[in-house]
């Protein structure tokens, strides 16, 4: 079992900075996948990134390669996204999620995640 807590979203103007925070508890969190995902009302979940559970691999979409980055800091059992240059249609609830333990270098889809957080809602005013 793990449990995933998310914080630091809120209001922001367009082309600023936020980071977001994914405080894990649980069992062997530095051996599992973590993903950050959004969804926005009326839309599906969407991939944001992904990181290796060495920390050595990200895997960002395209839609945000460039500006957000994804990281994890193993001895506090935490994963962050640096997200720069936020941009309106970046306004969505963003959550992390963390994978069973597998052999895979990293997931792109929701149903590859086994634990979610809360969700914490990031808001981008122009």
């Amino acid at each position: 079992q793990v449990a995933l807590v998310e914080s630091g979203g809120g209001l922001v103007q367009a082309g600023g900075s936020l980071r977001l925070s994914c405080a894990a508890s649980g069992r062997a969190f530095s051996s599992r996948i973590m993903g950050w995902f959004r969804q926005a009302p009326g839309r599906e979940r969407e991939f944001v990134a992904a990181i290796h559970w060495s920390g050595s691999s990200t895997y960002p979409s395209t839609s945000v390669k460039g500006r957000f980055t994804i990281s994890r800091d193993n001895a506090k059992n935490t994963v962050y996204l640096q997200m720069n240059d936020l941009k309106p249609e970046d306004t969505s609830i963003y959550y992390c999620a963390a994978d069973r333990q597998s052999s895979a270098w990293y997931h792109t889809s929701a149903h590859d995640y086994e634990y979610w957080g809360q969700g914490t809602q990031v808001t981008v005013s122009s």
